[in-house]
């Protein structure tokens, strides 16, 4: 792996992620075309998944993609689609060599892309950078592979764990930098979930702000009997943003005609301890196309999934005040009586955002 290959695929794949939440149910692939050691073409997914990377960089590149090398942070497509397949353009073009990070887990592709270039005499090397582009591209194998999407957990607490004072109160526990910190997350998620609880004690939009013109995330509500209030801020914009209600099999049928007739789209799920299963949550948004979900809590919704093994990632973020035992805690009850049972995270990374620091963890490898 040389020092080039690794600069251009460290290039590919800041341009995925550009992708990020914007191009469900495809990956975020990005791609750059280098010819005499120059950047001569470069493209990312676009909104709504089309057009594909590989195309893009090629038609920037135009005649000089003839014995050039394209750098793929996934293995290039070679089924066909609503759009050709990207094997078929990088070997129209005349590209001598493709580097891709890793290979695809579609069994659309998977291997396949890499056989049909080799068979017409395309040059194939693989692996590198491929930790990050695991990473990167983990949503979209985990639809793929387990039918589920990418989980990151976010947490707004005090020192000592609480997310509202005994009365209630939470706005605001953290600072203006943490908020804009979580706006930019919830921009790379393709969608924003939290309980229905949380939904009607908060009234929240759940849409990004403060950054622009932007693709704006699906907004998912866990809620067993739709008892969301239709005068509230989701069901308001309903038809501006979408609004996604995953719910149990027994709700009252005309609130199921009146979320529907606003806009918004219900998903029946299964219940489990007397509340919707998370597990089944996440299967339907899965078959929605949904590969990366920023979830916002309440408690009892942030418990469930850490319960069941389905957070992918943490970002906590503590602020430098405590709100004591009689706080509302972060938390809902887990039932875990010996340590070992306990979830467990790696940490990635520390930041600081203004007043307030953020901590990022991810799955543990044991697990």
């Amino acid at each position: 792996m040389s020092d080039q290959d690794q600069r251009h695929m460290a290039h590919a794949l800041g341009l995925g992620r550009r992708g990020m939440g914007k191009c469900w149910p495809n990956p975020a692939v990005g791609c750059v075309i280098v010819k005499d050691g120059r950047v001569v073409g470069r493209g990312w997914t676009q909104e709504g998944g089309r057009p594909h990377a590989e195309p893009q960089a090629l038609a920037m590149a135009g005649d000089a993609a003839q014995g050039a090398t394209a750098y793929v942070t996934l293995e290039p497509c070679s089924h066909h689609g609503k759009t050709p397949p990207c094997c078929d353009a990088l070997i129209a073009a005349g590209i001598s060599r493709v580097v891709a990070a890793v290979s695809d887990s579609d069994p659309r592709v998977s291997g396949q892309g890499f056989e049909k270039l080799r068979k017409h005499g395309v040059q194939v090397t693989t692996g590198v950078l491929a930790h990050q582009a695991l990473h990167d591209h983990a949503g979209f194998f985990l639809r793929v592979e387990q039918g589920r999407p990418w989980v990151t957990l976010k947490l707004a607490l005090s020192l000592d764990g609480r997310i509202a004072t005994a009365t209630g109160e939470s706005q605001w526990i953290t600072g203006p930098a943490a908020r804009r910190a979580v706006h930019a997350l919830r921009a790379t998620h393709d969608a924003v979930m939290v309980g229905g609880g949380t939904a009607r004690a908060d009234n929240p939009a759940l849409t990004v702000r403060g950054m622009g013109d932007v693709r704006q995330p699906v907004r998912v509500v866990v809620s067993r009997n739709l008892d969301v209030p239709l005068l509230s801020e989701l069901a308001q914009t309903a038809t501006k943003v979408p609004v996604w209600l995953c719910h149990g099999p027994d709700i009252r049928p005309e609130l199921k005609s009146a979320w529907e007739g606003i806009g918004a789209k219900l998903l029946p799920c299964h219940l489990g301890g007397g509340r919707v299963d998370p597990r089944s949550v996440l299967q339907s948004l899965g078959a929605a196309g949904l590969t990366r979900v920023f979830c916002e809590g309440g408690g009892q919704l942030a418990a469930s999934l850490l319960a069941q093994d389905l957070v992918d990632e943490l970002q906590v973020f503590s602020a430098g005040l405590a709100l004591g035992a009689e706080g509302q805690p972060g938390l809902g009850a887990l039932g875990v009586d010996r340590l070992a049972d306990a979830p467990r995270f790696e940490l990635v990374d520390v930041t600081v955002d203004g007043a307030d620091v953020r901590h990022i963890w991810r799955r543990s490898a044991a697990s």
